[in-house]
C-alpha cells in the first residue's frame, strides 16, 4: 500500500503550479520576455525586492545528504528523497509554504555548506533534515553565519522546541520549578544536545543535568568525548543510567528502546516526568511506565499515546512566521517564542473538532494533555505570529509585522489551514469506522461513494435497496461489494426489525395520529427504515438524498429522529475552502421557506457549527438591502433576526442585513458602514434569507472553481442523518460519509462520558 501511495496516480507527492495567468501571449510576455526584465532590474538595485516580485518569501528548501534518515540511517541522498518530499508536503498542508526538496550527494561538511550556500538565494528559508551528528552541528552553524535567510536543522531544534513546551506544562502540572529540577538525558546526538541546550535557556541549571550515551554517564573522567558531549560532561562518580536517574525529576530519552525500566522510574523523585522519545519504540513502553507509579507524566514520540512530542507542531509555523517578516535567521528568541506559544495553546479550551479528530469529548489541560494535538488548526494562528513578533523584537526581521490581528486573518486564509479539518475527520473515521446507511445505494454515484468509503476504511456502509438491482449496478460499474451489507427494507431478513421500528415510530407519533399499521407501511420506505436504524442504534448514521418518491426526507427526519431541544428547525451548512479563506454557508438544502423563527434557528445553528470547526464566527446576514434600507418583508425579516441575535449573543460578531458584496469586501463595507459590528473583520459565516439564495450562491462558487466544499453538513437533528443530492460528485459524497462517521463518533463519545 505504501509503495502504491507513492507511485500512483503519478510518482511523488508534490508538483509545481503557476500562480499567474498564462493563457495568452500577453500573459507570457509579462511572465517571461520582455516583461520579466522589469522585476529583474528592481531586484538588481534592491535585493530585498526579491520578496516582492518572486516566490522567495514563500519558498523553503528541505535539504539533506541522507546520512541519518528517520530510523534508516545512512541510506544516501537519493534513497532519502521520499522523506524529503514528505517534509515538503507537511510544509504546504500545515502552513501554506511552497517547498522544494533538495538531495545533495555530498558527505563532506565543508563541501556541503558551499553547495547549499550557492543555491540559498533561491529560497526564503532552509530546513536541514536527516544529517548525522556531529557533522550536522558544523553544517548548521556555518550556514547560519554565511546565509542571510533562516536556516534550521529540524532534527535538532524541532524536537527541542516541542519537548520544551511539553516540559514547561508538565512542570507546572507537577508543581515544580524549572530552576530546581534534576534532569537526566539519555542520548547525546543532535536532538538530545539541542533539547538540553534549550532547556537550559528556559531555566534548567546546567549543573543539575546529567547526560548519558551508550557507554554510560558523560563525565569529565572520560577521554572519548567529542566537542558536543564535552559541553555536558560533569564531575561525578556516577557511571550508569540506573545510578544517575535516582532522585531525578525529569528523564529525557532520545536513544533506543528498553533502556529504562519500571524499577528505575520508581527511584525518581516524587511527581516525575518521563519523556521517552525514541522512535518507533520508546525507552520504556507507555503501559509499563504508567503502571510503575501513579504520579507520573509520560510523553513519547508516538501518536497512539497521550502527549505526543511531534515536530509538526513547530517547524511549519516557525518557518511561516520567519518568512512572513523576512527574518534573516531563526534565533534563540524565536525558538523560545515558539515554545511558549505552543505551551500556552495547550491551556486553552479545545475546539470540538479537535476533540472529535482524536475520538474524545473532553481534551483538557492536564497530565494526559500537555501539548496541542497536531491537527489543531489554531497552531498556525498562535505560533507563526509569536515567532514573527520575536524576530522583530530581536532585530532580525527585515519587514516587521505592523498589524498582528490582520496578520492572523491572512494566516486563516491559507489553503493548508482548513484542509486539516477534513484530514482530521478522515483519521478519526479510520480509527473507529461507524455503520453508515446509504439509502440511495441503487444510484451510481452513491454506490461508488459507499464502496470507496469502505475501501478507504472511513465507514462500514449499509446499502438500502433491492439486492439484485444493486449487485447488477455494481457489476456494470466494476465495483466490488464484498464485505458490504445490503438491506432490503421490503424483505428484510430480520423480519422482527420492521415491527420493532414500526412500534417505535408509532409510539413517537401516538399523539399525532400515527397508528401501528401506518407505521408498518412506512417501513417499506428506505428513508423511514434507514432513519429508524439510526434512531434505534442498528446503525450509527445515515446519508440520504434530498428528494424522495414519497415524502421529503427532511420531513421524515423530523418524524423519526427529531430536532434538537430548544430548536424548531434544523438546517444544513456547506464549508467552502477558498484561496480567500474558509466560509460557512447556511442553510443550503433544507428550509425551502424561511420565516423569522426559522431564520433565527438557522443563524443560531450556524454560529455553533462554525465554533465546532474551531473558528470564531464572523457572521453576515445577507439580503438584497443594507441595514434597513428596504422595508420589504424579506429584508425586514433578516433585519429583525440580526437584532435578536445581537441581543442574545452580545459578544458575537454578527451584523446585517447586508448585500453579499459588502459582506465579503471588508474595505468597501467599512468605508460605507463604519458603524457595523463587523468593522475590521473578515466575514467567515454567511446566513442567507432563504434556501434559493443559499443554494444559488453555494453552487455558483463551486461551479466556478472558487474552492472545495464539505457538505451539506446537517446541523440541528438529534441523530446523525445527512442529506445530499444523489448526483453529487463521488468525492463530495465520500466527504459527507466522513462527516457522518465523525458525527456518530462524537455523539457516541459524549454519551459514553455522561
Amino acid at each position: 500500500m505504501a509503495l502504491d501511495y507513492h507511485r500512483y496516480p503519478r510518482p511523488g507527492k508534490t508538483e509545481v503550479n503557476p500562480t499567474k495567468p498564462h493563457s495568452t501571449q500577453h500573459d507570457l510576455a509579462l511572465a517571461y520576455s520582455p516583461g520579466v526584465a522589469y522585476p529583474c532590474l528592481e531586484i538588481k538595485d534592491n535585493p530585498e525586492d526579491s520578496f516582492n516580485y518572486t516566490n522567495k518569501g514563500n519558498l523553503v528548501a528541505v535539504i539533506s545528504n541522507g546520512t541519518a534518515v528517520l530510523g534508516l540511517g545512512d541510506i544516501g541522498a537519493l534513497a532519502g528523497k521520499p522523506v524529503m518530499e514528505g517534509k515538503a508536503l507537511l510544509f504546504k498542508i500545515y502552513a501554506g509554504l511552497d517547498c522544494f526538496d533538495i538531495e545533495v550527494n555530498e558527505k563532506d561538511p565543508k563541501k556541503f555548506v558551499e553547495i547549499v550556500k550557492a543555491i540559498a538565494p533561491t529560497f526564503g528559508g532552509i530546513n536541514l533534515e536527516d544529517i548525522k551528528a556531529p557533522e550536522c552541528f558544523e553544517i548548521e552553524r556555518e550556514l547560519k553565519e554565511q546565509c542571510n535567510i533562516p536556516v534550521m536543522h529540524d532534527d535538532q531544534h524541532g524536537t527541542a522546541i516541542i519537548s520544551a513546551a511539553g516540559l514547561l506544562n508538565a512542570l507546572e502540572i507537577q508543581g515544580k520549578k524549572i530552576e530546581d529540577i534534576r534532569l537526566v538525558v539519555n542520548g547525546a546526538g543532535a536532538a538530545a544536545v539541542s533539547c538540553t541546550k534549550l532547556y537550559v535557556a528556559l531555566g534548567v541549571k546546567k549543573e543539575n543535568v546529567i547526560m548519558c550515551d551508550s557507554k554510560g554517564v558523560i563525565s569529565t573522567e572520560r577521554k572519548d568525548l567529542n566537542e558536543q558531549k564535552r559541553e555536558f560532561a560533569v564531575d561525578t562518580p556516577l557511571k550508569t543510567l540506573e545510578e544517575a536517574i535516582k532522585g531525578a525529576d525529569v528523564f529525557l530519552g532520545l536513544s533506543v528502546k528498553d533502556v529504562l525500566t519500571p524499577a528505575m522510574i520508581q527511584t525518581m523523585a516524587p511527581r516525575p516526568i518521563v519523556f521517552a522519545l525514541a522512535n518507533p519504540d520508546p525507552e520504556i513502553a507507555y503501559e509499563e511506565a504508567m503502571a510503575s507509579r501513579d504520579d507520573l507524566i509520560m510523553a513519547t514520540g508516538r501518536s497512539d499515546y497521550p502527549n505526543q512530542i511531534n515536530n509538526v507542531l513547530g517547524f511549519p509555523y516557525i518557518f511561516r512566521g520567519a518568512l512572513d517578516c523576512w527574518a534573516t535567521v531563526i534565533n534563540e528568541e524565536m525558538k523560545l517564542a515558539a515554545v511558549r506559544a505552543i505551551a500556552a495553546l495547550a491551556k486553552e479550551p479545545v475546539p470540538s473538532v479537535v476533540n472529535a479528530a482524536y475520538g474524545m469529548s473532553h481534551l483538557r489541560y492536564g497530565r494526559e494533555y500537555i501539548l496541542p494535538k497536531p491537527m489543531d488548526p489554531r497552531l498556525l494562528l498562535e505560533v507563526a505570529p509569536a515567532v514573527a513578533k520575536a524576530a522583530a523584537e530581536s532585530g532580525v526581521a527585515r519587514k516587521p509585522i505592523d498589524d498582528y490581528d490582520q496578520y492572523r486573518g491572512s494566516l486563516q486564509k491559507l489553503m493548508g489551514f482548513d484542509n486539516k479539518i477534513l484530514r482530521s475527520m478522515v483519521e478519526t473515521a479510520r480509527r473507529s469506522p461507524k455503520r453508515v446507511v446509504f439509502s440511495e445505494g441503487n444510484t451510481d454515484n452513491m454506490l461508488k461513494a459507499a464502496v470507496q468509503a469502505f475501501q478507504d476504511g472511513i465507514c462500514v456502509p449499509i446499502l438500502l435497496g433491492n439486492e439484485e438491482m444493486i449487485e447488477k449496478r455494481a457489476k456494470r460499474l466494476g465495483l466490488d461489494l464484498e464485505g458490504i451489507e445490503i438491506v432490503n427494507p421490503r424483505h428484510d431478513r430480520e423480519m422482527d426489525r420492521r415491527f420493532r421500528f414500526a412500534r417505535r415510530l408509532a409510539e413517537k407519533g401516538a399523539r399525532e395520529g400515527v397508528t401501528m399499521p401506518e407505521a408498518l407501511e412506512k417501513m417499506n420506505d428506505r428513508n423511514y427504515f434507514g432513519m429508524m436504524m439510526v434512531e434505534t442504534g442498528d446503525a450509527d448514521s445515515m446519508i440520504t438524498g434530498t428528494y424522495s418518491t414519497s415524502k421529503i426526507p427532511s420531513h421524515i427526519a423530523k418524524e423519526t429522529v427529531g430536532i434538537r431541544p430548544d430548536y424548531s428547525h434544523f438546517a444544513t451548512m456547506h464549508i467552502i475552502n477558498t484561496k480567500k479563506g474558509t466560509f460557512f454557508l447556511a442553510d443550503t438544502s433544507i428550509n425551502h421557506t424561511t420565516d423569522e423563527e426559522a431564520l433565527m434557528d438557522v443563524a443560531r445553528l450556524a454560529r455553533y457549527a462554525a465554533e465546532y470547526f474551531a473558528h470564531d464566527p464572523v457572521m453576515a446576514m445577507v439580503s438584497f438591502s443594507n441595514f434597513g434600507a428596504s422595508k420589504e418583508p424579506e429584508s425586514r425579516k433578516v433585519h429583525n433576526v440580526v437584532n435578536r441575535m445581537q441581543a442574545l449573543f452580545p459578544d458575537l460578531a454578527i451584523d446585517g442585513e447586508m448585500q453579499i458584496d459588502y459582506a465579503l469586501n471588508k474595505r468597501k463595507r467599512d468605508e460605507m458602514f463604519p458603524f457595523s459590528r463587523l468593522a475590521g473583520k473578515d466575514v467567515n459565516t454567511l446566513v442567507f434569507p432563504n434556501l434559493s439564495a443559499a443554494s444559488v450562491a453555494c453552487k455558483a462558487m463551486l461551479e466556478m472553481g472558487v474552492g472545495d466544499a464539505i457538505g451539506p453538513i446537517q446541523i440541528g437533528l438529534n441523530k446523525p442523518v445527512h442529506f445530499i443530492n444523489v448526483d453529487s460528485r463521488v468525492r463530495d459524497i465520500v466527504n459527507l460519509a466522513t462527516v457522518a462517521s465523525l458525527d456518530a463518533a462524537v455523539r457516541q463519545k459524549i454519551t459514553e462520558d455522561k
